[in-house]
């Protein structure tokens, strides 16, 4: 599991607020992305407690970018709405809790870690503007 709606969800709604010269509210997001407004309200906020969105109250507000779209990468954001760094694999490398460990370790501990790193380090580098 790399992403999840979390994080599509979350990536389309930059998208939409990047490319606004206006704060963009829950409303008019889930109506535009065709997404459940309760599910899209709970990623917006996330997204502005963790530094990547301005929010506003009243009745022209919403949300707006804290940082410009080439400072945002794409890990970043898809780690803050997993609210974890989204992984290839849900393996550990703690042998103790990997079931491979029965068989004196898991031997695609490493492979995988390499995987995942090299994911992470494609993330890291692309950003919103790129995706823009």
């Amino acid at each position: 599991m790399l992403l999840t709606k979390k994080s599509e969800y979350a990536l389309l709604s930059l998208v939409s607020i990047a490319k606004s010269d206006q704060p963009k509210n829950v409303d008019i997001l889930a109506t535009e992305l065709g997404i459940s407004k309760s599910f899209l309200a709970k990623i917006l906020q996330n997204l502005a407690k963790n530094g990547i969105l301005n929010s506003y109250k009243g009745n022209n507000g919403g949300f707006t970018l804290k940082k410009p779209c080439e400072e945002l990468t794409i890990l970043e954001i898809t780690s803050i709405a997993e609210e974890k760094i989204p992984s290839v694999f849900e393996c550990t490398s703690i042998n103790s809790t990997c079931s491979a460990s029965v068989n004196g370790g898991c031997t695609v501990f490493p492979l995988l870690a390499n995987l995942q790193n090299k994911i992470n380090g494609f993330l890291d580098n692309l950003t919103l503007k790129d995706i823009l």
